[in-house]
């Protein structure tokens, strides 16, 4: 199933959503009563969203009452002694959703017939997580065989991991199927690179049905969770080692920054090191990211990217930032909305697709 269409009245709704508007909105909404106002139209236009696919928070409350506590407190438990597990657990929903759509397609393995998206430049010794979604898949099965899918096991614990580490909690839609089959060539084209710039980041949202206040919204996951030296080496290092970033930094936004970050990782080697997304509150999701983007102190060039204001549209997106930076709950609110249309992407449900006893193989795999 495809991303819903959308009304137009309901892409407007939220901050610059109009090119031509942003400076007014921005005014307009220093009023507490109509700011109040905006949100509950938002909240309302997301609900209409998720409205027009066949998904509800209730979906197994007749056949597994006990899914969510479930994924919850096994959740609670893995986070609890492994920390960084809760950016992992989000990470792996957003890949799942930006490939083929929220289908659980990235949690299969190599078999005849498939070749596993694990395998795949942003996936490959850097996704991890499989491990908690065969536990929790274990727990389902022995209490509702054959009854909650993978798909749905990746949203909710991100829902989980993100409320568990500071952030909002929400009701996660249900009802979605698992795939019967995986795209490595998908999973290296579809998932945004570190290195993207902000026309690229805004294309590839696009092309999933996500504007640009779902990009920078998701973008605050970065808020928790830590990336390999390798992604980030060109950016504090340009193609000159000698003299990288200095010819443009002229009021040393990088400067000290970016020396912290090559004391820790040098030209050549230790490219799998890791270093904190956000470098002041690494495990508690919050708006600090922005306000690190705001400072010149993003680790990805493709987080860098949002402060930018070279064009109408991105400017609009520098403004998401600031306000963000400036209004968690604005940030908190804007986010859920986002990554519930997010999970929405091309879902399968009713006879499309099926509920797999594991998750790593597709059912046909034991007949």
């Amino acid at each position: 199933m495809s991303m819903p269409k959308h009304s137009q009245d309901c892409r407007y709704i939220y901050y610059f959503r109009r090119k031509d508007s942003s400076k007014e909105l921005m005014d307009s909404l220093s009023t507490p009563k109509l700011l109040a106002s905006v949100l509950l139209l938002a909240s309302l236009c997301v609900r209409a969203e998720v409205d027009d696919v066949p998904l509800s928070p209730y979906y197994y409350d007749g056949t597994c009452p006990l899914a969510e506590l479930i994924v919850k407190q096994t959740v609670e438990a893995v986070v609890y002694r492994d920390p960084r597990m809760a950016a992992s657990l989000l990470r792996l929903h957003f890949h799942d959703c930006f490939v083929l759509g929220c289908d659980a397609s990235v949690l299969l393995d190599d078999t005849d017939g498939i070749v596993s998206e694990k395998n795949a430049g942003p996936n490959k010794n850097s996704l991890r997580g499989f491990e908690v979604i065969d536990l929790i898949k274990g727990l389902l099965e022995a209490a509702c065989p054959s009854t909650v899918s993978c798909a749905d096991i990746l949203a909710m614990a991100a829902r989980d991991a993100v409320h568990l580490r500071g952030g909002p909690t929400w009701k996660v839609y249900l009802g979605r199927k698992d795939s019967l089959k995986a795209s490595l060539s998908e999973a290296n084209k579809m998932i945004p690179a570190p290195n993207f710039t902000l026309d690229m980041l805004i294309s590839n949202f696009q092309s999933h049905g996500l504007d640009v206040v779902d990009l920078v919204s998701l973008s605050g996951s970065h808020t928790i969770g830590r990336s390999r030296c390798v992604s980030f080496k060109g950016r504090i290092y340009g193609q000159d080692p000698v003299e990288p970033f200095e010819a443009y930094d002229h009021h040393r936004r990088y400067a000290d920054f970016f020396r912290s970050l090559r004391s820790v990782c040098p030209p050549t080697g230790r490219d799998g090191v890791l270093v904190p997304l956000d470098s002041k509150t690494s495990r508690r999701f919050d708006n600090q990211y922005y306000r690190n983007l705001i400072r010149g102190h993003a680790l990805l060039q493709s987080d860098d990217e949002l402060a930018s204001a070279a064009y109408a549209e991105e400017e609009a997106i520098a403004r998401l930032v600031w306000a963000y930076a400036q209004d968690q709950r604005l940030f908190f609110r804007h986010y859920v909305s986002s990554i519930i249309k997010m999970g929405t992407i091309n879902v399968l449900t009713g006879g499309e697709g099926e509920v797999r006893k594991n998750c790593r193989y597709v059912n046909a795999y034991y007949h």
